[in-house]
């Protein structure tokens, strides 16, 4: 009887070592390193230099992502000392850049930003709604093919900051109805100006699978106390979460970037 019981132990042990192997075998070539990022239009916060093009790269480069989603992207605007700041990231990472406008400003435009390891297959950028006198809103869509092959769709956004939650909700609404007919695995990133609980963020809850904790917060950068910045993605059942985490980042912007690693499935 023993012996049976020993032979028992040991069959189950070596199942279930089986199966937790094979959870944990990971294809390189379905990994996404994803990180967003609220720029702050490139203007860093308690530092001697006001304007450090070099430290956003560098808080960039150190965690070596695949996909990077930026907010608060100024394109030639005076404030910004007429750079075009993705372009110039894209430079400093040697990644693909790509500026999305969601308005004109200060003699240029602002809106998003995406840099990319990836060749873009195609890109759009779609305007959000906004009510008269709100300041315009949009997301910048790519579609990038994965080392595996997989073609995935990647979107980062920035929703309406103000008090007032009528935009938020309906730019949650609008980003929703973009992608509800597409089964392509699609990740949507960015400065939400919504916490968990809001109305807003139960709205993209119901198509999108968040990859954060909600105590994980990201701004202010000097001493968070909220969670404003997400990473989420759809269908839930493609992608499985490897690693999330909010990069301990205090001076280059007001905001704190958030990286999670994801695996095609």
């Amino acid at each position: 009887m023993k012996v049976l019981k020993s032979f028992l132990l040991l069959f189950f042990f070596l199942v279930n070592s089986a199966i937790t192997s094979a959870q944990m075998v990971i294809d390189s070539t379905k990994i996404v390193r994803v990180l967003s990022y609220n720029i702050y239009h490139g203007e860093t916060v308690g530092a001697d230099e006001k304007f450090d093009l070099d430290l956003l790269a560098k808080v960039i480069n150190d965690v070596q992502p695949d996909l990077v989603a930026l907010q608060e992207v100024d394109n030639k605007t005076k404030r910004a000392r007429n750079y075009d700041l993705v372009t110039e990231l894209g430079l400093r990472t040697k990644m693909a850049p790509l500026f999305g406008k969601a308005m004109d400003f200060d003699g240029g435009g602002y809106g998003e930003g995406v840099l990319s390891r990836y060749s873009f297959l195609s890109t759009q950028n779609h305007a959000l709604p906004a009510r008269e006198n709100k300041e315009p809103r949009a997301a910048l869509e790519v579609q990038v093919q994965l080392k595996s092959g997989d073609t995935i769709w990647f979107v980062g956004t920035h929703l309406d900051h103000t008090k007032d939650a009528t935009d938020r909700i309906n730019q949650a609404v609008a980003l929703n109805e973009l992608f509800s007919d597409s089964d392509l695995p699609t990740i949507l990133t960015g400065d939400l100006n919504a916490e968990p609980t809001s109305e807003a963020m139960q709205v993209l809850f119901k198509d999108w699978e968040p990859s954060f904790k909600f105590s994980d917060y990201t701004y202010p950068a000097d001493n968070p106390t909220k969670k404003i910045d997400y990473i989420l993605f759809r269908p839930a059942h493609r992608w499985r979460i490897i690693e999330s985490r909010v990069i301990d980042e205090k001076i280059a912007s007001d905001h704190r970037p958030i990286l999670t690693v994801l695996e095609l499935q």
